[in-house]
């Protein structure tokens, strides 16, 4: 298990029933990486793996 299953699954367990949309989600990323900008890269990696998670692979 990785330590960022812990925050998952609180995630999970705390908002798992909620229905968010990705503006919603996306404005809340760039709230994240405002307060910890050490995380930008992560941040923007994750986003931009979303993002093409439908492409077709080349």
């Amino acid at each position: 298990m990785y330590f960022t299953d812990r925050g998952l699954e609180e995630l999970a367990a705390r908002r798992g029933t909620e229905q968010v949309s990705l503006e919603w989600l996306a404005e809340r990323m760039r709230e994240f990486v405002d307060a910890n900008p050490d995380f930008e890269v992560p941040v923007e990696r994750l986003a931009t793996w979303l993002a093409r998670l439908d492409d077709d692979e080349e």
